[in-house]
């Protein structure tokens, strides 16, 4: 007779899981019902007997200590069972009830925030409502007192087999059991609370902090804070999405804020000092005389700060310088005689080359 161990080509100190796996590969090839060969089903016959030897511990414990009275082809120990394993993977033929317990669906909550809130961070009470835990039936589904009953149309096993005829001969396929939902059991005193589910509706009151820097579709994830799964399963996540509100003057560009200021031609000319609002508070900006429309003006660390990284971004100040309009005789007096002295009379405007930067202008303007 041949080697048990070789005829399912495994080693003698292979375990019961590497032998049964070993097996399954086997009958997977060899079974009459694939392969109607003889031959095949001749070996087909001893990998079978070879495996109801090795899987019995006693069995196996007296082939390895010489024992001979062990032939070939189907002895008593083999059954229905293993066939099953064999095509259906582990546990197959006595697959048995499956916990109702199912993990939760994540959520999702917009909150919006104004531009100060995105740079230092804030707080936010949130209100929220999910699917919670039933507290009548503590998830479950079931009444007080009572639980799920075995299925009585597949006995507990979640799922039900069918046997037809093929090219190949006589196929067996497996599907989840309609009756039950393939969980092998079937709550037959739902709870009232929450019918059955395990869940109900409920509003529940979530504190979240912001950081300083987040900006509109950064999202905060709350581990375990979204919706509870049927059956008392374990919960999702909450997912906080941040949409940050325009300011009133103030543009944000990342980690840079930027503002424009508006002065006189005179405050252009000679030069002063103006006062600009900021998410610090109140701050002075020094105008040098002779600043064109254009000039920026940059305040450090007056930015948002940065989400990932260290300090601010810069607050840009633009310069726009106002033209009068609407002169009296006097004002335009006192204009023509300051042209005069500047030499700027009619006739001494000039062509200036582009260098690129109205082009970029334009593009900016008009999102090009």
């Amino acid at each position: 007779m041949a080697d048990l161990y070789e005829t399912l080509g495994v080693s003698r100190d292979a375990t019961g899981d590497e032998i049964k796996r070993a097996y399954r590969k086997l009958a997977r090839e060899l079974h009459p019902d694939i392969n109607p060969d003889p031959q095949v089903q001749e070996r087909f016959k001893e990998v079978t007997a070879a495996y109801d030897v090795l899987s019995d511990p006693q069995k196996r414990q007296q082939y390895d200590m010489g024992g001979s009275n062990f032939g070939g082809g189907f002895n008593g120990g083999f059954g229905f069972g293993d066939i099953m394993d064999a095509f259906f993977g582990q546990g197959a033929s006595s697959r048995g009830p499956r916990s109702r317990a199912r993990a939760g669906q994540d959520a999702l909550i917009r909150v919006e925030i104004d531009l100060a809130e995105a740079c230092f961070g804030t707080e936010r009470d949130l209100n929220v409502e999910s699917a919670a835990r039933c507290e009548k039936c503590e998830g479950t589904g079931c009444q007080a007192g009572t639980t799920p009953t075995t299925c009585g149309i597949c006995k507990g096993r979640g799922e039900t087999q069918q046997v037809t005829r093929s090219i190949l001969g006589q196929v067996m396929t497996s599907r989840p059991c309609a009756a039950c939902q393939g969980y092998g059991t079937v709550i037959s005193n739902p709870c009232r609370e929450c019918h059955g589910d395990g869940r109900v509706r409920a509003r529940q009151n979530i504190q979240v902090k912001i950081p300083a820097g987040v900006e509109t579709g950064n999202r905060i994830q709350l581990a375990g804070r979204g919706e509870v799964g049927p059956g008392g399963g374990p919960a999702g996540d909450l997912y906080v999405e941040i949409i940050q509100s325009e300011h009133e003057y103030l543009v944000r560009d990342g980690d840079m804020l930027h503002m424009a200021l508006s002065i006189p031609f005179s405050s252009a000319t000679l030069g002063s000092k103006a006062k600009v609002e900021t998410l610090d508070g109140e701050r002075e900006v020094e105008i040098k005389p002779g600043t064109q429309t254009g000039t920026k003006i940059v305040l450090k660390n007056l930015g948002m700060t940065r989400l990932r990284g260290s300090g601010r971004g810069d607050l840009i100040v633009h310069i726009e310088v106002i033209t009068p309009t609407k002169l009296n005789r006097e004002q335009e007096e006192l204009i023509r005689k300051f042209a005069g002295l500047r030499g700027e009379g009619d006739g001494s405007a000039s062509v200036k080359k582009d260098d690129g930067s109205l082009l970029n202008k334009l593009r900016g303007a008009f999102r090009i």
